[in-house]
């Protein structure tokens, strides 16, 4: 199973998609934990390692852990700025470095 698969790459943006939503419920359960917090975080965790365990049916560990870790920082970023939060420069720089590794392996 090729990674970049239109299948493989709706299932990694369901994983980080998964990922990204169960952070949203830590972020909302840090005020208050509430159902709803616990919920999501709960979906986000399962939905993520359903997709998971697929793609590891057929590609390989270290370049999924990436495609998903860069999908899922699109994500919150998204989602941070969304909701106000911003980013300083370094911030900025890490998240530029998670995209240029998914660039740098996606290519190998």
């Amino acid at each position: 199973m090729a990674l970049f698969h239109p299948g493989t790459f709706l299932l990694v943006v369901l994983a980080a998609l998964g990922y990204a939503f169960a952070t949203i419920g830590m972020k909302m359960g840090a005020s208050g934990l509430t159902f709803a917090a616990v919920a999501v975080m709960a979906l986000g965790l399962l939905a993520a390692a359903w997709a998971e365990i697929i793609i590891l049916r057929g590609a390989d560990l270290g370049i999924v852990y990436i495609a998903i870790i860069g999908v899922e920082t699109l994500v919150v970023l998204g989602y941070a700025s969304w909701i106000g939060e911003g980013l300083n420069l370094r911030q900025l720089g890490g998240a530029g470095l998670v995209m240029a590794g998914l660039a740098i392996v996606a290519h190998c």
